[in-house]
C-alpha cells in the first residue's frame, strides 16, 4: 500500500500515513502553523498537492511554496480570495477561482476539476505518473471559512471532502487557528480527523504534540524549521 511521508519522525518511522488519512493542525497565530500545514501537505516525488486558499491569493502562495523548495509544477490552487478584488480573473490550468471563502459549492466544483485533470494526466507532462495518483489536499485555512459559515455547514462540507479523499486514496491537511473558536467547535472538526497536530508558543520556543489513530502519538516537543526541514529538539 502506498503511504504518505509527513516530515514528522514518529509518523515516518512507521512508514508514513495511509491513504484516506486526514490531519488537523491546531495552531495559534504566529506559531508557524502555516509552515507545519504546508510541509505536511508538501508533494513528494510523483505526488500532487491541491491547496484551498481562503486567506492568501494564489500568487502569494506560489511565491511562498517556491521559496521553501516546493515543486510548484505539481501544485494546484483553489483561490477563494482574488475574485473579491478582481472579479473578471479567469481560471488557468493550475489555478481555479471561486468568489469568496463562503462559496463551498464552487470550492467543491473546482476541486473536482483539478483532481480530474491530475488523474487524467493533463496537469503535468510527467510520463511516469503513479496510479492511483497520490494527492495531498490542504485547506489553508478553515478559520476564514468558519467566519463566514456556521459550524454545522462546515462540518457537512468537511464530511464530503474527507469522504472523497478516502475514496481517492488521498490525504487531507486542515489548518485551524486554535485561539479563534471555542472547544465545542474544535471538537466537532476533530471528529472527522485521524490525526491532530497541536502547536503552542512557549517562552522557550514553539512546541508540537500529536494525537491520532493507528497508535500515532507524540508528547510535546520543541520544533523549528531549518532549510525546509522540520526539526525537533532532543
Amino acid at each position: 500500500m502506498y503511504k504518505y511521508l509527513t516530515g514528522i519522525d514518529v509518523i515516518d518511522q512507521k512508514g508514513g500515513v495511509n491513504p484516506g488519512t486526514n490531519m488537523l493542525v491546531l495552531a495559534p497565530a504566529f506559531s508557524d502553523g502555516e509552515l507545519v500545514a504546508s510541509f505536511l501537505a508538501k508533494p513528494r516525488i510523483k505526488e500532487y498537492m491541491i491547496v484551498l486558499a481562503t486567506e492568501n491569493q494564489s500568487q502569494e502562495l506560489l511565491d511562498f511554496f517556491s521559496g521553501n523548495g516546493f515543486d510548484t509544477n505539481y501544485i494546484g490552487i483553489i483561490d477563494a480570495i482574488s475574485r473579491t478584488s478582481f472579479t473578471s480573473i479567469e481560471d488557468t490550468q493550475k489555478i481555479k477561482y471561486v468568489g469568496s471563502p463562503s462559496d463551498l459549492t464552487g470550492m467543491d466544483i473546482k476541486f473536482s476539476q483539478l483532481t480530474e485533470e491530475i488523474m487524467k494526466g493533463d496537469f503535468t507532462d510527467d510520463p511516469d505518473q503513479l496510479f492511483p495518483t497520490p494527492i495531498r489536499y490542504c485547506i489553508f485555512s478553515l478559520t476564514s471559512m468558519l467566519m463566514f459559515r456556521k459550524i454545522d455547514i462546515i462540518y457537512q462540507f468537511l464530511h464530503v471532502v474527507t469522504s472523497k479523499l478516502r475514496k481517492m486514496g488521498s490525504i487531507g491537511v486542515f489548518l485551524l487557528n486554535s485561539e479563534s473558536f471555542d472547544q465545542k467547535t474544535m471538537a466537532i472538526v476533530k471528529q472527522l480527523m485521524n490525526i491532530v497536530v497541536e502547536i503552542q508558543i512557549m517562552d522557550e520556543g514553539k512546541r508540537m504534540r500529536l494525537q491520532g489513530s493507528m497508535g500515532l502519538s507524540m508528547n510535546w516537543r520543541q520544533f523549528s524549521f531549518d532549510n525546509g526541514t522540520l526539526e525537533f529538539s532532543s
